[in-house]
């Protein structure tokens, strides 16, 4: 699914980018959570970041931002220190502290996909470092972007959460007659079936008050972009392909395998539309978010954290598929030559700090939820 590893894209500088002027649940049952009803390289202490003993118990914070890998995690560790460093026992070897600043803002990487995710999700908020029961999570990383919802930087705060490999597959080779696609819900007879969600993590709904008000929040930031995004867009023939990067409100899939093409793009919209009832608008392809949430949910069944407060924030790196002339093969090579990554990681920035400055400015109003607006 196509979310960015490191490989080519980190090279890219942030410098080269301009700036262009309900409760949260499970879609199955869940128990409740814990305050309301639920729906590079190591981070070892660096750029002044102190070292706190991991046996400090109990830290409170007020957001702990997450991230996946090292360039989502420095968008933010460039702006908001000085930080702390925690070392937290399970956190992913090549991440393996948190860094906190005198805000209560914390930024945790997980490392790439369902398993690094998870595990280290879990290992956060089951260890007794933080005190994570008032929490806001913001989930923030780069992803790519389905071209008739948004472009290269667009930013995207999501609802609906949907598993895009928890599917049966045959070769599309060998797909029955009038099959549009070798996808099928497991369970199921046909592609466009929905299949019983025996899994219990194949969809996720989250707090959508949260989400507005993210997005009222950020709605109207200035986003960066960069020359070669925008020669990129403008190979495409339509908006808001061809359009500069904007603030939105669609959903996001999530799975370890990263795609490119016309046909599994229409099967992403078909999947996030059979699974969440038509409610949700497929637009950004990540590979970690139902883990991570997963994750989150197990704490919360314990009161260690509340689901309420998790937001998902994604922003385009790349296309899912190609422009018209273009070959699925050659939008998935050559992804890193369309220019999203440095936009996207900065974008991270822009559109997600306006909530999180919100939260900590006016705590009095965040503490107990997500204030009425």
């Amino acid at each position: 699914m196509l979310i960015r590893s490191m490989m080519g894209a980190a090279a890219l500088s942030l410098a080269a980018c301009t700036t262009a002027p309900p409760a949260a649940s499970s879609l199955t049952p869940s128990p409740a959570s814990s305050l309301t009803p639920s729906l590079t390289p190591s981070v070892a202490p660096q750029d002044g970041a102190s070292t706190v003993s991991a046996a400090a118990p109990g830290r409170p914070v007020k957001v702990m931002i997450v991230t996946m890998f090292a360039p989502e995690g420095q968008a933010w560790l460039d702006r908001l220190g000085p930080w702390q460093a925690v070392a937290v026992p399970g956190l992913s070897p090549d991440y393996p502290a948190v860094r906190c600043n005198l805000q209560d803002v914390c930024v945790v990487t997980t490392g790439m996909g369902y398993a690094n995710a998870a595990a280290s999700t879990m290992a956060l908020t089951f260890s007794t470092q933080f005190d994570l029961r008032r929490t806001y999570f913001l989930i923030s990383g780069i992803a790519g972007v389905d071209p008739a919802q948004g472009t290269l930087g667009s930013a995207a705060w999501a609802t609906y959460l949907v598993d895009f490999g928890l599917q049966w597959e045959l070769d599309a080779r060998e797909r029955p007659a009038g099959w549009p696609t070798g996808y099928l819900g497991i369970n199921t007879k046909r592609p466009a079936d929905k299949p019983p969600l025996d899994y219990r993590t194949e969809v996720f709904r989250l707090n959508a008050q949260l989400a507005d008000a993210a997005y009222a929040l950020s709605r109207d930031v200035a986003l960066a972009d960069s020359a070669q995004a925008q020669a990129a867009r403008a190979k495409f023939d339509y908006a808001p392909a061809n359009r500069p990067p904007a603030v939105i409100r669609c959903d996001t899939l999530s799975g370890n395998t990263w795609f490119s093409g016309t046909r599994l793009g229409e099967r992403a919209r078909q999947w996030m539309k059979l699974l969440t009832d038509g409610q949700g608008t497929y637009c950004m392809t990540a590979q970690e978010d139902n883990a991570t949430f997963e994750a989150l949910k197990r704490a919360a069944s314990v009161r260690r954290v509340d689901l309420a407060r998790v937001a998902v924030l994604r922003t385009g790196s790349d296309f899912d598929r190609p422009h018209r002339g273009q070959t699925s093969a050659d939008n998935l090579l050559n992804y890193a030559a369309q220019g999203g990554f440095a936009p996207a990681t900065e974008n991270l920035y822009r559109a997600g700090n306006p909530l999180v400055q919100e939260i900590v400015t006016h705590w009095d109003a965040w503490r107990d939820g997500v204030p009425p607006r």
